[in-house]
């Protein structure tokens, strides 16, 4: 691979727990790695430390830490994902991530032999066979992401197991493409960026990951719901073409 740069885009909202050693793990990787990179914090108006704990890292001395401290939420996941993918991100190639780790920046070494054969999404799943689960959700929140899951198959893409996780990697001019067309502000924003790219003609590949749940999960149970809501509306938009 050549030596390009990589943006890490990390949604944050009251993460002041664990922000600190998802950075320290991401830092440490990358810095062993050929290529440069940038991390983009996006803190969507949390009412905890997060802001402060990102600051604190910053001061350590590392450079390459983009640091957005929002003085209010601009909405839920999907928009603090899309402010940094959109205007923020400088990379060749951008991933986001979860503030939790539960998938580490480590896996992104799976994705790379799929970009070098012309993939321009390369997704983390769960539910493929190289996928690693080591420790699970509780039963109800399995069995609720799992029927979504399904109808996410039978409405968007049929192909896609795992459309949920977050740990979704792209080409940089693609991620550009991709995230301006996005309206979902809630948990629905990934179904929505693969459909996005699915009309567009971008190649997807889903690659089993690393994942543990760590606690402490930000989705309601009535999220479950509005995901749901936000697949029908995404699939009315795709039939009205509002994704062209």
């Amino acid at each position: 691979m050549p030596n390009p740069k990589l943006s890490v885009v990390i949604p944050a909202y009251n993460e002041g727990q664990r922000i600190q050693l998802t950075l320290e793990d991401i830092d440490k990787y990358l810095k062993a790695q050929e290529y440069s990179y940038e991390i983009i914090v996006v803190d969507n108006g949390s009412n905890d430390n997060t802001c402060d704990v990102v600051k604190e890292y910053e001061a350590k001395g590392v450079q390459n830490v983009v640091r957005l401290c929002l003085s209010e939420s601009i909405g839920a996941k999907g928009s603090a994902v899309k402010l940094g993918m959109v205007e923020h991100a400088r990379g060749d190639y951008a991933v986001f991530m979860d503030a939790d780790n539960a998938t580490p920046i480590s896996e992104i070494e799976k994705f790379w032999p799929y970009f070098e054969k012309g993939f321009s999404v390369v997704i983390g799943s769960r539910y493929v066979d190289a996928a690693k689960v080591t420790e699970k959700q509780p039963f109800y929140r399995i069995f609720l992401s799992r029927i979504g899951n399904i109808l996410t198959r039978i409405l968007v893409d049929p192909t896609i197991k795992d459309t949920q996780l977050g740990f979704k990697a792209f080409r940089g001019d693609v991620a550009k493409q991709i995230f301006s067309r996005v309206t979902i502000p809630g948990w629905g924003f990934d179904m929505e960026v693969l459909t996005i790219a699915k009309k567009h003609g971008y190649k997807i590949k889903e690659v089993g990951v690393l994942w543990r749940e760590r606690g402490g999960s930000h989705v309601p149970l009535s999220g479950y719901l509005q995901t749901l809501r936000d697949l029908l509306k995404i699939k009315i938009n795709a039939f009205l073409g509002k994704y062209k």
